[in-house]
C-alpha cells in the first residue's frame, strides 16, 4: 500500500479518526515502533499498527483519515497487514474493536473475522458510557 506513515502521521489520522475517544500520541506511536515486533502499513491516508508474537498477530489499531473514508482503503490495508503478518510467521490473527463501531464489525466479519469474547466498558468515551470491545479472531487453514 506505500511507504507506512510516521508516528507523526500516524498521531494525525488517529486523532482525525478517533474522536470519540483519547487518540494516540506521536510518542506513543514511536515507542510502538521501535520494538522489532511491531510493525506499520499503510500510507498518509490510512494506516495499520500490527504486532506479531510467535505464531499470533493482533492489529492494535487500524485508522483512516476521515477524507478518505468509504473507499476501500481499510479493506485493502486488512489485506496489506496480513500478509506481512503472516510473512513474519502469524497463522491466528486478532483485534478488538469497539462494540458501537458498526462499520469496522462489518469489515472484519467480511475479512474471515469471528467474534471470540467481549471485554465490558473496554473503550472510554468522552461524555458519554463506555462501550463494550469485542475481541475477533481468524485462523489461517
Amino acid at each position: 500500500m506505500g511507504d507506512a506513515p510516521s508516528p507523526l502521521a500516524m498521531a494525525r489520522i488517529h486523532a482525525a479518526a478517533f474522536t470519540q475517544s483519547r487518540p494516540w500520541s506521536q510518542e506513543e506511536f514511536t515507542a510502538l515502533l521501535d520494538s522489532p515486533l511491531n510493525f506499520a502499513s499503510g500510507d498518509g491516508r490510512c494506516f495499520a499498527l500490527v504486532r506479531v508474537i510467535a505464531d499470533e498477530a493482533e492489529l492494535l489499531t487500524l485508522a483512516t483519515d476521515p477524507c478518505f473514508q468509504r473507499q476501500g482503503l481499510a479493506r485493502a490495508l486488512m489485506q496489506d497487514w496480513q500478509i506481512q503478518a503472516q510473512s513474519r510467521g502469524a497463522k491466528t490473527f486478532f483485534l478488538e474493536v469497539a462494540a458501537d463501531n458498526t462499520a469496522a464489525i462489518g469489515l472484519y466479519l467480511s475479512q474471515g473475522f469471528a467474534p471470540c469474547g467481549r471485554r465490558s466498558g473496554y473503550y472510554a468515551r468522552r461524555n458519554a458510557a463506555s462501550v463494550d470491545a469485542i475481541v475477533m479472531r481468524k485462523e489461517l487453514p
